[in-house]
């Protein structure tokens, strides 16, 4: 079932009630709003899975092993820039629009796909191939940064009353979307084309379909409408200067994104990114069946996610999200004790139980963020603290949980995670619970 059919479906049974009820134009305008995402994790889930195949067309031959990690280190240069898409592409989207901003930043990814799948060899062109793949990557991380925020503000800005939680989870849903179509994508290309084809021309056909459908959002995008709060924050003269009154203003608010996102972004790099590679290295486990264990949690995670914005619309945003941190406090311990020697169905069963407590963030935050920040800064303020704390907390935790393993302390990997929890325990305990608003500021 598609993510647009579902959110139809849930969304017409969540309530007979003429304030709650998610009206047909609201629906297409959180579809088109929530499926960059999915674009955005296609692309980077190709790069991730297809860069040993490509990387001897970028660097030069004889030295796989450097080009490899050549790629990987331009992988990681992206989310550097992404802090920086987050206050510029935010900013944009607070004072022209976020629609403005969300056709921007579509097509601004899909830009930089077609460059990659498009660029001539290093045995062609020489040092100018590395260059426009790092120059690639680099406007599609920037676009990364200002996707997230303005997709955040467009979606719950457009929720009907008292579901504003149930349509941002729907950006997580793209999410997870996202990274299933990569592995798929992935997982096909590499089964009907050897690995001399997969070479030569095959990831340049994976990199083009990914910008393909970028193409095909930029036009649902376009069709769309802009929200009703920003044209009344623009039409009282609200949004001039998003950046400096942010910080004049709203300084708490800033920190309070980042402790709530430093416990989901560790937690969701760990389960859902590194998870996979860490069990088929210290258990032993086909890194195969871990794959497919991993898949199947993500499948559940997506579809479990719409239910958990509806408990968070009707519990609070602090209940249910307290369910993720201290669930994980809790789980860690025996969760990589569990691993240790564990087969397909253990570490199937270790990975389901994550993905379930993990909704209790990812279904949250996109409201809980929304609802920090009047209309005016919403999206500057969203996507700078948002977007630093991945780069600084997201993006090196496979790094940090493996030197911990090379060193011989992987049973310490469950302090780091109790640690993240605790800081988003003290952030959520110490802030209103924004599902009390009736409306947004």
């Amino acid at each position: 079932m598609s993510a647009e059919n579902q959110l139809a479906m849930v969304g017409s049974e969540a309530s007979d009630s003429p304030t709650t009820r998610t009206t047909l134009k609201q629906k297409k305008s959180i579809f088109a709003g929530s499926i960059g995402n999915a674009v955005e994790y296609v692309d980077w889930g190709i790069y991730a899975s297809l860069a040993p195949v490509f990387a001897s067309q970028f660097f030069p031959e004889g030295e796989s092993g450097a080009a490899f990690l050549s790629t990987l280190a331009i992988f990681a240069v992206g989310f550097l820039v992404r802090p920086l898409g987050g206050i510029v592409l935010g900013a944009y989207a607070d004072r022209h629009g976020r629609k403005k901003a969300l056709t921007l930043t579509v097509g601004m990814m899909s830009a930089g796909g077609f460059a990659i799948a498009m660029c001539p060899t290093y045995e062609s062109i020489g040092v100018f191939s590395p260059l426009v793949l790092l120059v690639a990557r680099l406007v599609q991380a920037f676009s990364a940064g200002g996707e997230w925020p303005s997709s955040v503000s467009y979606i719950v800005e457009n929720a009907a009353r008292g579901r504003r939680a149930f349509a941002g989870s729907f950006q997580q849903v793209s999410t997870g979307v996202g990274i299933l179509l990569a592995s798929l994508l992935a997982l096909t290309m590499t089964s009907i084309l050897d690995d001399e084809q997969m070479r030569t021309y095959g990831w340049r056909i994976a990199f083009a379909i990914a910008a393909a459908l970028g193409l095909v959002v930029l036009w649902l995008r376009v069709r769309t409408e802009e929200t009703e709060h920003f044209d009344n924050a623009k039409s009282s003269g609200d949004s001039s200067n998003p950046v400096k009154t942010l910080f004049a203003e709203h300084k708490l608010s800033l920190l309070r994104v980042v402790g709530i996102t430093i416990p989901g972004t560790i937690i969701y790099y760990l389960w859902i990114t590194n998870m996979p590679g860490y069990a088929s290295t210290m258990t032993g486990l086909d890194l195969d069946k871990a794959l497919l264990a991993n898949s199947l949690a993500v499948v559940v995670f997506t579809l479990l996610l719409p239910l958990g914005g509806l408990l968070s619309d009707r519990l609070g945003r602090r209940p249910t999200f307290m369910f993720f941190l201290v669930g994980f406090a809790l789980y860690s311990w025996p969760a990589y004790r569990l691993l240790d020697g564990g087969g397909f169905w253990t570490f199937l069963l270790v990975e389901l139980i994550g993905a379930i407590l993990l909704v209790g963030n990812s279904a949250n935050v996109a409201a809980i963020y929304a609802e920090l920040f009047p209309t005016s800064v919403r999206t500057t303020g969203t996507g700078l603290p948002y977007a630093s704390a991945v780069a600084l907390f997201g993006g090196t935790a496979p790094y940090f949980t493996s030197w911990l393993t090379s060193i011989g302390h992987q049973d310490k990997i469950w302090i780091y995670i109790v640690v993240a929890t605790a800081i988003g325990m003290v952030t959520i305990l110490t802030m209103p619970d924004g599902a009390k608003k009736e409306q947004l500021d």
